[in-house]
């Protein structure tokens, strides 16, 4: 039976993956099997630049925080080596990693993931990773807010001139009469 001590550092465990699951803007769970080390230290550099937390995670431990939380459905993946990419900001990023990188090395194997408190499937998570990033939909987001206000500054610009033009040519036309 496991010393009172080991046991407290275990539930300890569980509670902090309980409550960065919960935190989670998104989770993915892997299966990295057959990866290489070198192939290993490339993915978690590619998550790590990309603002994901990447760790191994023992199924156990897994299964107990994911049922604190309501993640029941994580627990038929729960089995095999399984690592677990998190990111608390952009809820694309470990999916379009990870994606990414089991296009390329075929011994990662996507197992389940999660998305604001809810369990998605493989084809969600594939899905997901192919949105834009954060980034990218924040430009096109401002770019669309500011299409119309420089469409009002062209058109009151326009205005402003033509009515100088008008005015310059009245004026002109004024002193070539004499008055």
């Amino acid at each position: 039976m496991a010393s009172e001590k080991i046991l407290e550092q275990k539930k300890q465990i569980v509670a902090e993956l309980a409550e960065k699951m919960q935190k989670a803007a998104a989770g993915v769970l892997v299966d990295y099997r057959g990866l290489t080390v070198e192939e290993d230290t490339k993915l978690r550099a590619e998550l790590r630049k990309a603002g994901v937390e990447y760790t191994v995670v023992k199924n156990t431990l897994t299964r107990f925080a994911s049922q604190q939380i309501g993640f029941d459905g994580l627990d038929p993946v729960l089995n095999g080596p399984t690592s677990l990419a998190m990111s608390f900001d952009d809820a694309v990023a470990p999916a379009k990693v990870l994606v990414e990188f089991a296009k390329k090395n075929e011994n990662l194997e996507i197992k389940a993931g999660f998305l604001d408190g809810k369990l998605v499937s493989i084809d969600e998570i594939k899905s997901l990773a192919s949105l834009p990033s954060k980034d990218v939909l924040i430009g096109k987001l401002l770019g669309s807010m500011m299409s119309p206000l420089q469409g009002f500054v062209n058109v009151t610009n326009g205005n402003i001139s033509g009515l100088a033009r008008v005015l310059n040519a009245y004026a002109e036309k004024k002193a070539a009469a004499g008055e």
